[in-house]
């Protein structure tokens, strides 16, 4: 049989459709984002009606945030290791952002570490808010979603104005806020266009 030569916009029209492939392959849920997102924010919002009606200790709520922490990333962890023995195909994507995902919550736990070994905690906070705008405008920009690029930028802008406040209740709802708009906003879009991807490939 005589092999059939690929014409130049046949080679071009299969190279956009596996770029697109895997453009769908990497769409994020959001569902990340809106999980941490609402911890965060509740964790805050009940920080700062403790800090007024003296329910318990001042960082009560943090603590319990940070055990559900260490349990959603063990979790994380465990997850990965066994996704990752049955994955056969790896994109470079998704291994930028699980090394990405590494150095992000490493650098948090260095500032964590830091608020308990001395650092003021009004201080300490708006570190963890700059953070958290550079990992979305990474996100936003790798998955090109303008959400969470805005979101960036607004959060960048909550944590600037956290430091000139002196009030650790202000810097709660301040903290409060930055999730808000750049973790649970931008995480609900992103589930709802995720839907829509999905629904839209079961149709074809």
């Amino acid at each position: 049989m005589e092999e059939k030569m690929v014409t130049e916009q046949e080679s071009l029209l299969i190279i956009q459709q596996m770029i697109d492939t895997a453009k769908q392959q990497q769409k994020d849920n959001g569902m990340g984002w809106i999980l941490w997102g609402w911890l965060l924010f509740l964790t805050s919002v009940f920080t700062y009606i403790n800090l007024y009606t003296r329910w318990y200790s001042t960082h009560y709520f943090w603590n319990i945030f940070g055990v559900l922490s260490l349990v959603l990333i063990l979790f994380s962890i465990i997850k990965f290791f066994v996704t990752r023995k049955r994955q056969r195909v790896r994109t470079y994507t998704g291994e930028l952002f699980q090394k990405l995902n590494v150095g992000f919550f490493i650098s948090i736990m260095f500032i964590i570490i830091a608020i308990n070994r001395g650092v003021d905690p009004v201080r300490g906070f708006p570190l963890l808010v700059g953070l958290y705008g550079f990992w979305m405008l990474i996100y936003g920009t790798a998955f090109d979603f303008k959400p969470s690029i805005i979101g960036a930028f607004i959060t960048w802008a909550l944590g600037l104005a956290a430091f000139f406040v002196s009030s650790f209740g202000t810097v709660m709802l301040l903290h409060g806020a930055a999730v808000l708009l750049g973790y649970i906003i931008p995480g609900h879009i992103a589930y709802s266009e995720f839907k829509k991807l999905n629904r839209g490939s079961n149709d074809k």
